[in-house]
């Protein structure tokens, strides 16, 4: 069991988040669900994504999402990032930077493993490059990061 859970307060969409999710990632597990089956019943159902427990919660609009907390996903290829960014992105709207809020409001940083190692760079000209080539980008797209790294 994990000590800390995120805990992710929907207004009342619980059972399509669920739908949507497994639909996103290829490892994603439903761990448990609580009041599925009466109507304006509270649901809660507690989840795992790339072994990352989540518990979703849906009890009326008190709370909305915001970028203040945003979940990062290593994205070891550009394939990778394509398929997270379409699919999250589907409905949602895109930011800057890698971030985008998917359609419940809940924001996203999809990153290419790539972006911290050219960052990482001891030659701060070409890491300042990456840098600025990023900043321009909503989607990150490695090859593009690669060509500013380069000096292209």
């Amino acid at each position: 069991m994990q000590k800390i859970v995120p805990f992710l307060w929907f207004e009342d969409r619980v059972e399509e988040a669920l739908e949507f999710y497994t639909s996103v990632f290829t490892d994603f597990e439903v761990v448990s669900k609580q009041g599925f089956g009466g109507a304006g019943a509270f649901k809660s159902a507690t989840v795992r994504i790339y072994g990352q427990e989540f518990i979703l919660f849906s009890a009326g609009p008190f709370a909305k999402f915001s970028p203040a907390t945003s979940f990062f996903i290593n994205c070891e290829t550009q394939e990778e990032v394509d398929m997270l960014w379409n699919k999250l992105g589907d409905g949602g709207k895109p930011n800057r930077c890698g971030w985008l809020d998917d359609k419940f409001g809940l924001t996203w940083q999809i990153v290419p493993t790539a972006l911290g190692r050219l960052l990482g760079d001891t030659d701060r000209v070409k890491a300042n490059r990456v840098m600025e080539a990023m900043m321009k980008m909503n989607k990150i797209v490695i090859a593009d990061l690669e060509k500013a790294y380069d000096g292209e």
